[in-house]
């Protein structure tokens, strides 16, 4: 019999990370505009910047040139934008009550993990410099190139869990792509307001949208347990 944890019916959550668990969207928007004055571009505002940032990463900067990036253009963008965004994040906290959140999930017997598109070599040190990562069965970082899309990697996740149902996994996130990874693999998503992406935004995916931690942990639960 495959199970979430100590109750059959509990959520098996899986977390993001960059505007979810870490709250890093100033972090995102001092380095994307650090980047920009690099390149000669206008700065963005966070109202504009989570009314059009999307993935793959190259697509917001389609919404923001009015064109698609050449290759080499999204090398140089990518590599500004990293090397501004690591500086930052290192200052940048946990979303509020996250870390009593995921200890007493931990606590009540539910499992939880992490699957991100941010560098693994750089998730992995940041999660244990928070103090958290105990409270996961599994974290992944990206390992091949930035600016991708989720899905292949949320698949990777999964299968690596052992003995998580997707029926009864629920993806926790910031950006419509984490909703369009859980379908992808079969499971649930709840979109949180907190990161990169406006409410009208999140909306368009069609799952519970909130605007905290604690009601997305609520609502997951509230889905494993056959509500929609």
């Amino acid at each position: 019999m495959v199970t979430g944890g100590r109750n059959s019916r509990s959520a098996h959550i899986v977390w993001d990370w960059n505007g979810t668990l870490l709250h890093d969207i100033h972090a995102v928007i001092g380095a994307t505009n650090a980047a920009f004055a690099e390149l000669g571009l206008d700065p963005i505002t966070l109202e504009r910047y989570r009314e059009l940032y999307c993935v793959p990463v190259p697509r917001f900067y389609e919404r923001l040139l009015g064109r698609l990036p050449s290759e080499q253009e999204w090398e140089v963008m990518d590599k500004a934008f990293h090397r501004h965004y690591w500086l930052r994040a290192r200052e940048a906290g946990l979303a509020e009550g996250a870390a009593e959140l995921l200890a007493a999930q931990k606590v009540a017997g539910r499992t939880q993990s992490l699957c991100s598109l941010a560098p693994h070599d750089r998730l992995v040190p940041l999660v244990r410099t928070h103090g958290i990562t105990e409270h996961f069965v599994r974290v992944d970082g990206a390992t091949g190139p930035s600016g991708g899309v989720k899905a292949a990697q949320m698949e990777r996740h999964l299968l690596a869990l052992d003995g998580i149902d997707a029926a009864r996994t629920v993806v926790i996130g910031d950006a419509v792509d984490d909703a369009l990874a859980a379908a992808h693999v079969g499971a649930h998503a709840v979109l949180y307001t907190g990161g990169s992406h406006s409410r009208a935004s999140l909306e368009t995916a069609g799952v519970p949208v909130v605007d905290t931690l604690a009601d997305a942990v609520e609502a997951a639960e509230w889905i494993a347990n056959g509500h929609r």
